[in-house]
């Protein structure tokens, strides 16, 4: 297997973290008999060799080690070897991540070790295809997705997948093989039909359950036209088949509980990981076929199997995250898993309902429930760093239930509180207020010299701000005069305490002289703002120079800042007009936005910078919402804006929806803006249109 490995100049070699002498032990290590020394080494090829789907010399020089490695029975944990050689050869697409465009001498020497991975990795089929037939079931499943990528014979790759359909008995290795189909169906749309034909074959009785969904699912991908009529209901019914014939298959042996990223992953995946990619793989299929979802979803979510309910559970995360659409009853059926006496399946559930923000509206009285029985669930505590909110009682703010305010102050009142408390309390309103006492008492009592004073101070003094409570003056001030010089992050609290005094306006009159104390700081943007705020026009004098020299600075996220303070100050910001507009032609992307923004509220008329703003809306939907707002607060000024708002709206695709990554807010960030266009729509904006 390593023959003529001590013979390659790995020293002269790199991979991700330098000099690439270490391979050599890393790929022996992938043949050790100790499951441990294999899981390291395994972890480091992903980790430094092929580091993020990167390709380097060193990568190169390993490929004819690792097709021998594979190709050897004696050698234990091969199919993990082949879905590297996989990786490495091109990844899903037939291309890696970091391809270079050739534009330079460091790109240029990327793509050369992509291509030439590529070509490394296809000379090597015929080692794929004899692994088809390995005695080893984990191999044969990892195998026939390699040979559809890297043996370029079409016709040999489809009667070769045919044959194993007919000799395979292990129901995995058979799912792969369907799967593989599939892709193949995909790759090679001349020899399509014949693929297709064996999937509708595969489909129907009387084959198994699991089968029967693997091949509708890849059938849903290719040939959306040969499934069955009453689709959902199908599967539904084959998912609850399955759930009752499904083995109780022990733990994969060999597998030591490693800190490792493959030990983590593998600890991450669900406990029926073939059940979870097959609805994974028909659900993705399905894309915007929303209400069939959604109906396939409600479905899941209603077996009387918890390990079904769970892989819906973690389904539905994707598809609100991605898809606008009515979720009331999928939501409630989140809920009813809120009761379930499997841990893992009400976690689950949990920790969705938390990302939903106002959407986990329908799951409210569930999420109360568990905390009224759970009290244990309020705060979660960590092996590692401070404690945070529970994720019950998380989700229950967010959502802006009030019975989250009780359960807050009996937090407030313990002996340990979260730092990220304060987060939840702008979303709670009015219903927060009574919590106003106790959020300020514990701001007093956060110490000013300690290394975690901006940790404790920053979700407090935000949730201060976003109840305006202007009784919480003294406290606020006692942060921003007392924090020392040098203390940890001593700038950013000011900035948070600054902000609250301006959501606090008139009521922090005694503030004035601090804040007009940090107009010649690097704090400057922030106080004239909050001065603005708490003082209006009598304050313009002071105010507006400030601005106007931030305007025209060196630091671009100070421009946009300032930008953004100057549109708050409305009309009376006038004199900074023609800053503003050398900004919106020639400022980067966001500030060109900001300024656009500006320039509309002070002069009231959107017009001359419309065609910015709505090019900026088209180029980074991450923008919207604040142009969104800055537009209906205009409102019948914004009127030839309508159009934005009816396509925004009239889109089934969430905003800031990617195919993979989404983020904790994106659902929550998306509602902002539907709100947004509708408000635009009906109380200006266009709505006279």
């Amino acid at each position: 297997m390593f023959t003529g490995i001590d013979g390659v100049d790995w020293a002269s070699m790199r991979h991700a973290y330098g000099n690439a002498e270490d391979v050599p032990g890393l790929l022996r290590g992938l043949a050790s008999t100790d499951p441990a020394e294999r899981e390291i080494a395994l972890d480091g090829m992903y980790g430094a060799v092929h580091h993020q789907g990167d390709v380097y010399d060193s990568t190169l020089a390993c490929v004819p080690f690792l097709f021998a490695l594979a190709g050897c029975e004696d050698v234990r944990d091969r199919d993990g070897i082949v879905e590297l050689l996989v990786s490495i050869g091109g990844g899903e697409n037939g291309e890696s991540e970091g391809d270079g465009d050739g534009s330079d001498e460091e790109g240029a020497g990327e793509e050369g070790y992509h291509r030439e991975a590529r070509a490394a990795v296809r000379a090597g089929a015929e080692v794929f295809v004899a692994l088809t037939a390995d005695p080893d079931a984990g191999v044969r499943r990892a195998a026939p997705e390699a040979v559809v990528r890297f043996l370029d014979a079409p016709r040999r790759v489809l009667e070769l997948l045919r044959e194993r359909l007919t000799v395979e008995r292990d129901d995995r290795v058979l799912t792969a093989l369907i799967g593989s189909l599939g892709l193949f169906a995909e790759r090679h749309p001349g020899h399509a039909g014949e693929a297709v034909d064996l999937l509708a074959a595969q489909s129907s009785p009387p084959y198994g359950p699991g089968l029967r969904l693997a091949a509708l699912g890849q059938l849903a991908g290719c040939a959306p036209d040969r499934l069955p009529a009453d689709l959902v209901g199908t599967v539904v019914e084959l998912l609850r088949d399955r759930s009752r014939q499904r083995p109780c298959r022990p733990d994969e042996p060999g597998h030591p509980d490693m800190n490792t990223l493959i030990g983590h992953l593998r600890r991450l995946r669900p406990s029926d990981e073939e059940g979870s990619q097959l609805l994974r793989t028909l659900h993705s299929a399905l894309g915007d076929r929303v209400s069939d979802r959604i109906a396939l979803l409600n479905g899941q979510l209603t077996s009387p199997d918890p390990t079904d309910r769970c892989n819906a559970v973690w389904m539905s995360a994707g598809l609100l995250r991605e898809w606008r659409a009515d979720y009331t009853e999928s939501v409630a059926l989140l809920g009813a898993q809120l009761g379930a006496e499997e841990d893992r399946l009400r976690e689950a559930a949990v920790s969705v309902l938390a990302d939903l923000f106002e959407l986990a509206v329908p799951a409210a009285d569930d999420l109360h429930a568990l905390l009224e029985s759970r009290p244990d669930l309020w705060v979660r505590r960590w092996k590692h760093g401070a404690p945070t909110l529970g994720d019950p009682l998380k989700a229950l703010a967010r959502c802006g239930d009030p019975r989250a305010a009780p359960v807050l102050a009996r937090v407030l009142a313990g002996a340990v509180v979260p730092d990220d408390l304060g987060q939840v309390i702008p979303h709670l309103g009015l219903a927060a207020a009574p919590l106003a006492p106790a959020l300020r008492h514990r701001l007093g009592g956060v110490p000013l010299d300690a290394p975690d004073t901006y940790d404790r101070a920053s979700s407090l003094l935000s949730a201060l701000a976003a109840l305006r409570d202007g009784d919480a003056l003294p406290e606020v001030l006692r942060l921003l005069r007392g924090v020392p010089e040098g203390a940890r992050l001593r700038d950013t609290v000011v900035e948070a305490a600054v902000h609250a005094l301006g959501a606090f306006g008139p009521a922090a009159g005694e503030a004035v002289p601090v804040l007009r104390g940090l107009l010649d700081t690097e704090h400057a943007i922030g106080a004239a703002g909050a001065l603005w705020s708490v003082e209006g026009e009598a304050s313009e004098s002071a105010v507006l120079p400030v601005l106007r020299r931030e305007l025209v600075g060196e630091n671009g996220y100070r421009r946009r800042r300032a930008a953004e303070a100057l549109e708050h100050l409305g009309p009376s910001a006038r004199p900074a007009l023609p800053a503003l507009r050398r900004m919106v032609d020639t400022g980067t992307l966001w500030e060109r936005m900001s300024a656009a923004c500006a320039v509309s509220r002070i002069t009231g008329d959107p017009g001359p910078v419309l065609p910015v703003l709505r090019s900026i809306w088209t180029e980074n939907p991450h923008t919207r919402t604040t142009i969104a707002d800055c537009l209906t607060g205009m409102g019948p000024a914004a009127a030839p804006a309508r159009d934005l708002f009816e396509t925004e709206l009239a889109s089934a695709r969430r905003h800031l929806a990617q195919s993979e990554g989404y983020g904790s807010h994106e659902v929550h960030s998306d509602e902002r803006l539907l709100r947004a266009c509708r408000d635009g729509l009906a109380g200006g904006g266009g709505g006279g249109v």
